[in-house]
């Protein structure tokens, strides 16, 4: 048997083994002109390592890939707006469950510790509606003043937010995440003053318009620089920006039929995230329980006192039941959830069939006289302009900066010769004149999902309604995603 001073010496062997393994490696130089990067001799051009994307906090990865995008039952409305059509999503990342009270109390927090005291409206206008939860002929009072923020309701899905609203949470989540990664890297310290303008905003800190409390920085290899710079977005240390699901990513995740494929094929197509066309689970342990939170027929919101079906007759908290294959919770049933998209009926026949979208405009950072990005706005925030026309007109990709409308909705979509209204801008305000001729507008926004109100059939994926973008009910609530950054797989 080997002595521990004999064990100690072959340590300390292998030790200098992995020193001298390590001191050797050779330094990463261009493939093209041969020069080293990272070198301040050679002018240093900074090339940083390239791991795969770190997931931010509370997101999963969604592998993507090909499906069959729209109904999968038979709609008893006769409304005919999912046509199935196949299409791709690329890879992304969403959140595990719906955003629930105590984030957004967290939110607001926030904003009132760095707004509160000189723009009080920014606050007011983050506020959910606890309104919703009223009915003329119900008493559901308590719920106004309970449902946000009691600590029992801590962990229930956020309701009574707008579309609007939900974007505004993923800006700010965006700007929190990359603050806490800049700190969490010793680049930055926590500064409790932050106060209006003077906040931590990812877009104002990569234009330079935002120091914070300096920690270690960023060494510069920049050999005319001070040896010391802010963090760039090419560094990969701050994550892209959350935002809410598109239609296609929120339908595609929701099915989760990664559990389902087999050699390229999937074998069994769903018709809800999970198997089968129940509502029940085939676990052996828990057979028979319900998988989701809905409303099992009229008047039933959680079934007979001693033998609840589904335990709960509200949003149940944003964890129960059982996740998908994806690990994505309440997929089907507690909320209906806000995407990205602008709601059409033939949306499935005309939008691409790679990561199909419809609600584009298109925007830059507004520019100061000297071309550079203008300063911040009284918020901390970087400004944005819809492109000109003259920017687009050599574009074969785009000819306008407002998509929203298009093949659907501007000019030239019309079938009737007298619409001629809005001719000039290319947009027809009689087809979607909304209270005249339709109730779609372009702040239509689609919501996907049942909810602890609905009936079995929106449990399925493929189902889609509309709200408009600035009204919220007690049954929507929203998760965010983020792009996949790189290769499409790791680790699901």
């Amino acid at each position: 048997m080997l002595s521990i001073k004999k064990l100690a010496l072959i340590a300390l062997g292998f030790g200098v083994l992995v020193m001298v393994g390590t001191s050797c490696k050779p330094k990463q130089q261009s493939k093209t002109t041969g020069w080293e990067y990272n070198n301040p001799e050679n002018g240093g051009f900074e090339v940083a390592d390239a791991p795969s994307q770190m997931a931010g906090p509370g997101l999963i990865l969604i592998e993507g890939g090909t499906f069959t995008m729209g109904a999968t039952t038979e709609t008893p409305f006769y409304e005919w707006d999912n046509q199935p059509r196949k299409v791709t999503v690329s890879s992304f990342y969403m959140d595990q469950t719906e955003v629930s009270n105590l984030d957004y109390l967290e939110y607001i927090y926030w904003l009132n510790r760095v707004y509160g005291e000189d723009y009080p409206t920014v606050v007011q206008q983050a506020l959910p509606d606890t309104l919703v939860w009223r009915n003329r002929l119900a008493y559901n009072e308590p719920l106004v003043e309970t449902y946000f923020r009691h600590p029992s309701y801590h962990e229930y899905p956020v309701v009574g937010v707008t579309w609007l609203q939900a974007n505004d949470y993923s800006s700010w989540r965006t700007d929190r995440v990359n603050e806490n990664q800049l700190i969490q890297a010793g680049i930055l310290d926590f500064d409790p003053d932050q106060k209006n303008e003077n906040n931590f905003n990812t877009e104002a800190y990569l234009a330079g318009q935002y120091e914070g409390l300096v920690k270690e920085g960023k060494e510069d290899l920049d050999p005319t620089g001070t040896g010391v710079r802010g963090v760039r977005f090419e560094d990969g240390i701050l994550l892209p920006r959350y935002r809410l699901p598109t239609e296609a990513e929120w339908e595609y995740a929701a099915l989760g039929l990664v559990g389902n494929t087999l050699y390229n094929r999937v074998v069994e197509r769903r018709v809800y995230p999970w198997n089968g066309d129940g509502v029940r689970t085939d676990d052996t342990k828990y057979y028979g329980s319900y998988v989701a939170n809905f409303k099992r027929g009229r008047g039933d919101y959680m079934g007979v006192a001693g033998n609840l079906n589904d335990g709960a007759d509200l949003p149940a908290p944003v964890g129960s039941y059982w996740p998908n294959d994806y690990g994505l919770y309440n997929m089907g049933g507690n909320v209906s959830e806000w995407v990205l998209d602008v709601y059409r009926p033939m949306s499935h026949e005309i939008v691409a069939d790679y990561n199909p979208y419809r609600g584009n405009v298109f925007t830059n950072k507004v520019k100061d006289i000297d071309g550079g990005i203008a300063e911040k706005d009284s918020l901390g925030r970087i400004r944005y302009e819809e492109i000109t026309d003259e920017e687009a007109a050599d574009r074969k990709n785009y000819r306008k900066a407002n998509n929203v409308n298009y093949r659907d909705g501007d000019y030239q979509s019309t079938i009737q010769a007298d619409w001629l209204a809005g001719e000039e801008d290319g947009t027809t305000e009689q087809m979607y004149d909304y209270g005249v001729t339709s109730l779609i507008s372009d702040k239509a926004r689609v919501v996907k999902g049942g909810s602890w109100a609905d009936g079995v059939y929106y449990l399925s994926p493929g189902t889609r309604r509309f709200l408009n973008e600035n009204e919220s009910a007690s049954t929507i609530g929203f998760r965010c995603a983020m792009i996949r950054a790189g290769s499409p797989t790791g680790g699901r």
